[in-house]
């Protein structure tokens, strides 16, 4: 019998039950409010006058009338500089133990995002509210007594003066509370290991040794370590070492382009639950198996702002025009896109984070993640966001039964005109041609903007098929393998330049 985990499980309906239901708007307006106060004697604080928006009638609108926009960039290039330069109280009260170093799916360069310990409490309670959340997928008692095989960065941190930098997920992972760490593989040791070849070489080694009930992590470096220990212990799937095996918590990106193949390393289905835990903050999680939308965490440390989404507010550095109006979230719809902006308690202010989003329920306050300001595709007027690329993929798996968990593409100009150039990490030997035309046809099905782009502009597609291992070997050599790691959709035509000398080089091997 399962004493603790028909325990655990019992507390964490109890507790579910206990909360209740929520009321995102006014605890949006209570985080904001909570949010001036503690930095309102900040030198940020002071230049933007908090005090006066804490005492108008309605600060919400003070605040967006007071503050502007700010990519990591601008806010980086006029406030946290300063933070490395032995200043406190810039843009939040003190100085952070810690700076998640991002660059996102674009550049090499990496971001320094301060990370005070009031956000380590923020991620910590919002992954509480998660498993919480757990009550409503009705999983077994047994399931609560696994552990939970977490693959992020690595938890052994840089030391740089007076504080410590990684990414995210090693950050929040070297933070976990104690009574987590008997659930938590692959444990603090081989979480430290920093090449990332080594540490899943340890994890395939030790694979034998843990009973797993659930993983987390980005979906392509999770398949490639389950690829690994399958390898290394010849196995068909891996619920034939991991036999308890129920859950898989997705994050950073959608899991469309991965499904297919995530589930021929299965042995039985699994739950997958999406999660989005940026370098800026734990953002939103999926609380009910109905579906796979994401509900804001609007009560824990950051206040969201939404800019709908129009391609002449988006500047040609990827920041945002100061006239672009944002809406609260009592004034969003469902079935629009918007620029997603926060405000946090480690000091970021009407911050660009490079999401796109749209809701599903604002009621629930429930989103779903559409792509990113940088990738939007909207040369020659075809305005398509990732999500709509990834449906277009996903028929195309369909249609020809076949595993394309990568793929970028590029607006390119050749000789008669501007095509979508496609490269697909697939095995698949199915013609390209073939995929070429089935991929126009259902863009120009699904999406208006694209077919009339198709009748002027727009030539064609094109598209070209490379081994997957490609893709994780350009992040190899751009940036490096594992962690919050993902693959740019969309790429501009220098970079494009760069990535398919990458992939003529590969061949050449």
């Amino acid at each position: 019998m399962n004493i603790i985990g028909n325990f655990i499980k019992g507390v964490i309906n109890v507790t579910d039950k206990i909360t209740g239901d929520d009321n995102p708007i006014e605890e949006q307006k209570e985080v904001l409010k909570n949010l001036l106060e503690k930095a309102k004697d900040t030198s940020f604080g002071k230049a933007y006058e908090f005090e006066n928006i804490l005492e108008s009638d309605n600060p919400q609108q003070s605040f967006r009338n007071a503050v502007p926009y700010f990519d990591y960039n601008q806010i980086n290039k006029k406030w946290w500089h300063k933070l490395h330069e032995d200043q406190t109280d810039v843009t939040w009260p003190g100085s952070p133990d810690y700076f998640a170093l991002s660059s996102g799916t674009t550049g090499k360069t990496s971001k320094r995002i301060p990370v005070t310990d009031e956000m380590i409490d923020a991620i910590r309670q919002a992954g509480i509210k998660q498993v919480l959340a757990l009550s409503n997928f009705d999983l077994p008692a047994d399931f609560f007594e696994t552990g939970i095989l977490m693959l992020g960065s690595s938890t052994d941190l840089i030391e740089n003066d007076d504080h410590l930098e990684g990414e995210i997920s090693g950050i929040s992972a070297s933070n976990i509370p104690s009574w987590f760490s008997g659930y938590y593989k692959p444990g603090r040791e081989i979480a430290k290991i920093e090449d990332w070849d080594e540490r899943v070489a340890k994890i395939a080694e030790k694979a034998a040794d843990w009973d797993i009930g659930a993983l987390s992590g980005i979906p392509s470096w999770i398949e490639l370590m389950l690829k690994e220990v399958i390898k290394k212990h010849n196995l068909n799937n891996i619920h034939e070492i991991w036999p308890n095996l129920q859950v898989y918590t997705s994050g950073g990106v959608a899991f469309g382009p991965y499904e297919k193949s995530f589930n021929a390393l299965m042995g039985k289905p699994v739950t997958v639950i999406d999660t989005y835990l940026a370098s800026e903050g734990f953002i939103a999680f999926q609380a009910r198996p109905e579906t796979d939308a994401m509900k804001l965490v609007t009560d824990n440390g950051i206040y969201f702002e939404f800019v709908p989404f129009n391609p002449d507010y988006i500047l040609e550095d990827g920041s945002l025009s100061q006239d672009a109006p944002s809406l609260t979230l009592s004034e969003v719809k469902t079935g629009q896109n918007y620029v997603l902006i926060i405000s946090t308690v480690s000091g970021a202010w009407r911050y660009l984070i490079g999401d796109t989003i749209e809701f599903t329920d604002v009621e629930r306050a429930e989103i779903k993640i559409t792509g990113r300001t940088k990738f939007f595709l909207n040369t020659v007027g075809s305005q398509l966001s990732v999500n709509k690329l990834d449906d277009a993929l996903k028929e195309i798996m369909e249609t020809f039964d076949i595993e394309v968990p990568e793929y970028t593409l590029c607006a390119k100009k050749y000789e008669d005109g501007f095509y979508h150039t496609w490269y697909l990490g697939t095995k698949a030997t199915q013609d390209p041609k073939d995929i070429a035309d089935k991929l126009d046809a259902s863009l120009k099905a699904a999406n208006k903007n694209y077919k009339v782009a198709r009748s002027k502009a727009l030539k064609g597609v094109k598209v070209f098929t490379v081994d997957p291992d490609v893709f994780y070997s350009w992040n190899d050599s751009n940036k490096k393998k594992g962690g919050q790691v993902k693959m740019e959709r969309v790429m501009k035509e220098e970079k494009f330049a760069e990535w398919e000398g990458f992939v003529e080089k590969q061949n050449n091997k």
